[in-house]
């Protein structure tokens, strides 16, 4: 498996690129912008892009999703929880979840807890990490977890929003993130910290977690 991480955007939003090394297929979580930073890293690998997938709704992590779907036929993978978001979206992106029998709209699937994504020999599997949103999910393969706005490397994401909450977020991160093995890598949804990723031990130190 070959991870690429990509900071987009001027609000530091990482974009990841997950590469199938035998078969060269690929998903692209949270394409939001430049995409010649993102597409040049896919002509790196000769990747074949065959899902999207958003780890929560908001518009700073979903903005790609329309153009990267025209360009490459991925399908478009998000939460059920997080549909709602899409209604705020800019015109071409909601062509997405249009009833149109042409558009893209018939390219999108909801996602659900303990979902498995499968890309050539590598699977990745959904973890549904309400808090942030109420659909936010982590994405997991091999020793790797893709944590979106749920945890950065110094901090978490916002729980002041109109579907976010507190309690939920302290669960997620405790119960379904930071219960990983210790030398599990997190990679986060915004390069908010000193450093760009952090294992669940460095993140356990932390939070003063034992």
């Amino acid at each position: 498996m070959i991870i690429e991480q990509i900071l987009v955007t001027g609000m530091a939003v990482f974009c990841y690129l997950i590469v199938d090394e035998t078969t060269k297929e690929a998903v692209l979580i949270d394409p939001a912008g430049d995409f010649s930073s993102i597409f040049s890293k896919v002509e790196k690998h000769n990747a074949k892009i065959k899902y999207i997938i958003n780890t929560h709704g908001h518009y700073d992590h979903t903005s790609g999703n329309a153009h990267v779907a025209a360009k490459t036929g991925a399908v478009l993978l998000i939460h059920q929880d997080d549909l709602r978001h899409m209604r705020d979206i800019k015109r071409e992106e909601c062509a997405l979840f249009s009833d149109d029998k042409n558009s893209a709209g018939k390219k999108t699937l909801l996602l659900k807890d303990n979902d498995r994504i499968i890309i050539g020999n590598t699977q990745l599997w959904i973890i549904h990490t309400p808090g942030h949103s109420a659909g936010c999910i982590c994405i997991y393969s091999d020793g790797n977890i893709f944590t979106g706005d749920t945890l950065f490397t110094e901090g978490v994401g916002r729980t002041d929003l109109p579907d976010s909450s507190n309690s939920a977020m302290v669960n997620s991160i405790k119960n379904k993130i930071l219960s990983l093995p210790d030398d599990t890598k997190i990679w986060p949804g915004h390069h908010y910290g000193k450093h760009p990723t952090s294992t669940v031990a460095e993140q356990k130190k932390y939070f003063g977690i034992k």
